[in-house]
């Protein structure tokens, strides 16, 4: 069990586990998020049970001297991989390894070294009679990434999942409402928590991240515009479910400034102005810790990502509405554009897709505008030949 104690900073106690790596003693703070007063018996449960599950990072360069298990060797290299991408991708990462990689394996009692192609092959047919191809072709790319750290690091000589051949990609086609469908949609949501989160996802085609990152500083209700530029996320660390921060969007073509249109300029500055009578009555019982986010309840609390995703489901269901993800009404915003003659690249530009491959392979079976000029272009090239057929 690793070292620990509590400490007292602005009114709460913290954890503080003291641990060492590579010689070098390290801390790591966890916020028990009670107040001092009354509460030091929780905290000291608290330390006991973060004491208990913590799980002591490893030194690469140990591990490369020893003949691990491939098991063993999963688990150090998610620690490593921890300090190197984003909290999400790392979230992502850890599901998959601990859920999916390492039970598989863990019978097969192989070290690293003794990982060849042929096991891993095994391993996606077997998993390809319980998920779909796209979701092997995520494992692939974690094991690939693990087992390319393990070169680097001399544990092996060649990476075996190069000589493994990852099932065919199945491409995605996303779901969509028509015109009809959306009214419906929009009367089902009209006064709920979820009515804000819905119209912006259909008209800008935001992502769920996006929408609820969304600050009031990214507005400009002078020139009529706002910039996606802050994002807000959900996933699971150590298994617990977190919000994550982050002053970045999915990739940089993401980070894009929309027209404000007037309906949605008068929904916000209303919104703002029933938020800030909100605070007002409700006093110290109004949550401040997300003062600058536009999607908020009237408590002050930020709609959580999870809980739109759960909202929107249940109110297709209740309103008997065909069903679709959330994720679909960004779908339902490209088709608009392109039935109404947006051209591609536009589109891309306003989902803010990081290349026009993206765009082009998800909605070009929605471009019947383009398959109408087409038409119309050979209509007028051989139209008159046509015509002795006939």
């Amino acid at each position: 069990m690793v070292a620990g104690h509590l400490q007292e900073k602005k009114g709460n106690y913290y954890i503080v586990l003291c641990y060492s790596v590579a010689g070098k003693n390290k801390t790591k703070w966890i916020s028990t998020g009670l107040p001092i007063k009354g509460n030091k018996k929780k905290a000291e449960k608290m330390l006991y049970e973060a004491r208990e599950s913590f799980i002591q990072p490893v030194d690469p360069l140990d591990a490369a001297s020893s003949d691990m298990l491939f098991t063993e060797f999963m688990k150090m290299w998610l620690a490593v991989a921890k300090t190197t991408v984003r909290t999400t991708t790392y979230s992502s990462y850890a599901a998959m390894t601990n859920n999916i990689i390492i039970p598989y394996f863990t019978d097969l009692k192989l070290s690293v070294k003794q990982i060849e192609a042929e096991h891993i092959q095994k391993f996606y047919l077997k998993q390809l009679e319980r998920v779909s191809a796209n979701s092997v072709i995520h494992y692939h790319a974690v094991l690939h990434r693990a087992l390319k750290y393990a070169v680097k690091i001399k544990l092996i000589k060649y990476n075996p999942s190069d000589l493994v051949d990852k099932p065919k990609k199945v491409e995605f086609q996303g779901d969509y409402y028509n015109e009809k469908e959306l009214y419906e949609l929009f009367e089902a949501v009209r006064g709920t928590k979820i009515e804000l989160p819905v119209v912006l996802a259909s008209f800008y085609g935001l992502r769920r991240s996006e929408i609820v990152g969304l600050k009031w500083d990214a507005f400009d209700f002078e020139d009529n515009t706002f910039t996606i530029r802050h994002t807000m996320t959900t996933c699971t660390i150590d298994g617990k479910r977190i919000l994550v921060k982050a002053n970045l969007t999915k990739n940089k073509k993401s980070k894009r400034t929309l027209p404000l249109i007037e309906q949605f300029r008068d929904m916000l500055l209303s919104r703002s102005e029933y938020q800030n009578e909100c605070r007002r009555v409700c006093g110290s019982c109004y949550n401040n810790e997300y003062l600058d986010y536009v999607c908020v309840d009237e408590m002050g609390n930020l709609i959580k990502p999870d809980y739109i995703t759960q909202t929107f489901s249940k109110i297709l269901e209740r309103n008997e509405l065909r069903h679709i993800r959330f994720h679909d009404l960004r779908h339902t915003s490209a088709s608009m554009l392109l039935k109404h003659g947006i051209p591609m690249k536009n589109v891309q530009e306003w989902l803010g897709h990081s290349d026009f491959s993206t765009t082009a392979n998800i909605y070009s079976h929605l471009d019947y505008a383009e398959k109408l000029n087409s038409a119309k272009a050979m209509e007028g090239g051989i139209g008159s030949a046509l015509k002795l057929l006939a």
